[in-house]
């Protein structure tokens, strides 16, 4: 009888994949196989349970700061005393049903009165909603262990740069997330995901992490001292160069359907599934089909250092920027006469010009997060 070499996965099945090698050495790669499980099991395990335990912590800090007005996950602004930091945040749901965006911001993350977190995620598909709020949850805890980790190690493996420890942390909460998601024993994240754009203020650095299709755009003033929108972001849509390359080398494929010219999906390319499920971003937490055919979770992490130019920075999912510019949205929340009305203003001009621009199609769901850089408004924290 011919010996067979099979390969096993994490669901213990396996699959031949040559055949002629002799039982010893079977066996013994078979050993060494079940040697690297367990170490990796064990090394796994090892740094959940060191990263739950960093997620307690965080979890009893978030508790501390929502008691203090410093965390805000509804309709409202946030406006610590002490910073000079001022947010505006606002979410309204289309038409398609339960609104899947959401939004956090944090005021003192982490402790640190000079540090601020904001984040904006729109879910997709039928579970969207639920994957939007995980990813919400526990996005912060993840991302302030690992920079306290990066840190602890300041001087020895990044040379205390600033942005490079953001950078890392953003990395590897981002990854973790991920896994997060994939591991839920009840969130079905196969068919279902969410974009994350999150933003980190620390003094003057700037530091915005994004996945997905949301977008941040930057008030700032030029030379001449009128005001200009600057975009800090990229839309990771499939159609991009770079994006759909990846997508190919994965098996995947990129298309328009007929009745969405326009809106580039990523779709499966194999015999098996030759029609199935199009997505419309190339970058997004869970939707698990996918990552099969390219779609990744990776961030693309930028920064800024804020100059007295600087005046804000605006943070939208994409039922803004389908159908309102950026120097119209930079229009908008400059001229609002209170700081605190900027984002529902923007987001009930957004959801207007779907109306009149889109008709016969859903009103997407709408979310604004804008960080008002020199703040020197005294009011206090307010919520819906």
């Amino acid at each position: 009888m011919k010996n067979s070499h099979f390969e096993f996965n994490i669901f213990g099945t396996c699959k031949r994949i040559s055949e002629g090698i002799h039982e010893p050495e079977k066996m013994e790669q078979f050993s060494t196989f079940l040697n690297g499980i367990t170490k990796n099991i064990t090394t796994k395990n090892v740094n959940n349970r060191r990263i739950n335990h960093g997620r307690e912590a965080t979890n009893a800090l978030a508790k501390e700061a929502r008691k203090n007005g410093l965390l805000l996950t509804s309709s409202g602004n946030v406006n610590a005393e002490w910073s000079s930091n001022y947010v505006s945040a606002y979410s309204k749901g289309g038409n398609k049903g339960s609104n899947q965006d959401s939004f956090i911001v944090w005021e003192s993350f982490g402790g640190k009165e000079d540090v601020m977190f904001c984040g904006v995620f729109d879910g997709h598909g039928p579970w969207g909603h639920v994957v939007g709020k995980r990813v919400k949850k526990v996005y912060p805890a993840y991302l302030l262990h690992y920079w306290r980790e990066a840190s602890s190690q300041r001087s020895i493996l990044i040379n205390g740069d600033q942005f490079a420890m953001w950078k890392k942390s953003f990395m590897k909460a981002c990854s973790t997330v991920d896994y997060d998601l994939e591991l839920h024993p009840i969130i079905d994240s196969f068919y279902s995901g969410t974009a994350g754009l999150t933003l980190v203020r620390e003094g003057d650095l700037l530091v915005v992490a994004n996945v997905g299709d949301s977008r941040a755009v930057l008030g700032t003033t030029s030379d001449d001292g009128s005001l200009v929108a600057v975009q800090l972001t990229v839309d990771f849509k499939p159609n991009l160069p770079q994006e759909s390359e990846r997508i190919y080398k994965a098996g995947g494929s990129v298309c328009e359907a007929e009745d969405e010219l326009g809106v580039s999906r990523i779709r499966a390319s194999n015999e098996e599934t030759t029609e199935g499920p199009g997505l419309a971003l190339s970058r997004a937490f869970g939707d698990y089909f996918f990552k099969d055919f390219g779609l990744i979770s990776e961030p693309d992490v930028i920064q800024r250092t804020i100059t007295t130019r600087d005046r804000f920075v605006i943070l939208a999912s994409d039922g803004v920027w389908d159908v309102v510019s950026n120097e119209k949205a930079v229009e908008i929340v400059s001229a609002a006469s209170e700081k605190d009305e900027s984002s529902k203003r923007l987001v009930d001009y957004a959801a207007g010009q779907w109306k009149r621009k889109r008709p016969g199609f859903c009103v997407d769901d709408i979310s604004v997060v804008c960080l008002f850089f020199h703040s020197t408004s005294s009011q206090q924290v307010e919520s819906d």
